[in-house]
């Protein structure tokens, strides 16, 4: 759990401020649970360029109560969570001063949100909590109020998260379970895991990260690990301690998160999924005759393929749909050898015989155009898919044949504004994986669309 907070002061000499305003929102990583809003009487006068900047004056603040009054609310919505906050050393700062005036040693781990988008967002120029948010598009409202901020800090934390790929920010969660001693059952692990699409982490004992997996059901599939008999499954039972999911709503995110985490984190248990799942591609061939051809066979590094397929199976099933599109002859494919019925002239067996009835020339611009259509290079695209939320929706970004990232968005101009699509944009690798998991996601054609850039 996370405490993400803002705090508001009435200014003045260090450590002789007060609190004006706090808001705290309890944040489990995916939604809030909890919150906690509140004008805060500092029984000292608040500075007047304080009163400019956050439009609190003395008058707002004569019947709100004091901090001895909020104290104990403040200490149960932060028990067991990580203080999360935008430079976050002054809050705490704060925070500490005024539960040691009643006589409490308030002490907890903190995330700054400065430091953490210096390292997950280097290219901004500025990290100051206002013009973070105009980059990426974050709606903002009660600037310089504590529960306009503190939300703010919400939305961007958020963002964070999904960029921390090698989960620097989920191993501070982890660490805090491990020291408070939470070693829960199998079935407790279960309970508190959605039937959600997304990725999921398991964590041993010492923090360490030890398998990541997707699915569509992250409980259904959790259960599957948790009651396997195999040895892998086995291991898992034993050295399980933790595990936290990130939902992704789209199986597109979710297969290229994993992807990507797997060879960023190299869990002891993800070993066979360290190496390209791709172990067939379709390449094009020309035969001595002159006759392009479409070769499935196993992959190969030094050949340039079309598009690739996790099993041969995966591979003759896609041949067989590209025959009958492109009304090509499977004696062409490599699918001679099942006897199966030429498409377009309706033969009953497929010899090789409807090739005499065009040129050679034509036959050869079905195979290009069926090349040309299944082509990554000169792609430019962005894959819109559902998100996390109703309101939300998932986007993948491919600019000349090159797969940049994906990102979740909620406003229609994050998207079409190429700047900030860019700023908020999760960067990933682009690799042969990427490649064909996008490719081999398009080829079921449903339940998303395409923007052309």
């Amino acid at each position: 759990m996370y405490a993400i907070l803002d705090i508001e002061t009435t200014g003045g000499q260090f450590n002789e401020e007060g609190i004006t305003e706090i808001a705290i929102y309890k944040f489990d990583g995916h939604e809030i649970v909890d919150q906690f809003i509140s004008l805060v009487n500092p029984e000292i006068p608040i500075q007047p360029f304080v009163v400019k900047l956050t439009g609190i004056n003395n008058a707002m603040l004569k019947s709100a109560p004091k901090f001895f009054e909020v104290a104990k609310r403040i200490i149960e919505i932060t028990s067991d969570c990580v203080v999360v906050a935008h430079n976050a050393d002054f809050d705490y700062r704060i925070l500490k001063t005024e539960f040691r005036r009643l006589g409490y040693d308030f002490n907890t781990k903190t995330l700054c949100t400065v430091e953490l988008s210096k390292k997950l967002m280097p290219e901004q120029l500025s990290h100051s909590l206002g013009k973070l948010v105009r980059a990426l598009g974050i709606p903002m409202a009660d600037r310089h109020r504590a529960s306009g901020d503190a939300m703010a800090t919400v939305k961007l934390f958020k963002m964070l998260l999904d960029k921390d790929l090698e989960k620097v920010i989920i191993k501070d969660f982890i660490k805090l379970k491990i020291e408070k001693g939470l070693a829960p059952k199998l079935v407790d692990i279960l309970n508190g895991l959605p039937a959600v699409t997304g990725v999921y982490y398991i964590y041993n004992e010492s923090g360490t990260l030890i398998y990541i997996g997707k699915s569509k059901n992250i409980r259904k599939r959790l259960n599957q690990h948790f009651t396997g008999i195999t040895n892998s499954a086995k291991k898992i039972q034993v050295e399980v301690f933790a595990v936290t999911y990130e939902e992704t709503g789209s199986e597109l995110v979710a297969l290229l998160k994993e992807s990507e985490e797997i060879k960023k984190n190299k869990p002891k248990h993800n070993r066979a999924q360290r190496k390209s799942i791709f172990q067939w591609a379709l390449y094009p061939e020309m035969d001595a005759n002159g006759y392009l051809n479409l070769k499935l066979s196993k992959a190969d590094g030094r050949k340039k393929e079309i598009t690739s397929f996790t099993s041969l199976q995966e591979g003759k099933n896609s041949l067989f749909r590209i025959t009958e599109k492109y009304n090509l002859c499977q004696k062409y494919t490599g699918l001679y050898q099942t006897k199966a019925a030429c498409f377009q002239y309706k033969i009953k067996e497929c010899d090789g015989a409807c090739i005499g009835m065009i040129s050679k020339e034509e036959y050869n611009l079905r195979v290009a155009a069926f090349i040309t259509n299944n082509s990554f290079e000169n792609q430019n695209m962005v894959i819109v898919e559902k998100g996390r939320t109703v309101n939300e929706r998932s986007a993948v970004l491919v600019e000349n044949g090159v797969y940049k990232g994906y990102t979740f968005y909620d406003l229609n101009y994050q998207i079409t504004n190429i700047e900030i699509l860019r700023n908020i944009l999760i960067p990933m690798q682009n690799n042969r994986d990427t490649r064909n998991i996008i490719q081999g996601h398009i080829r079921k054609n449903k339940g998303f669309k395409i923007i052309n850039l």
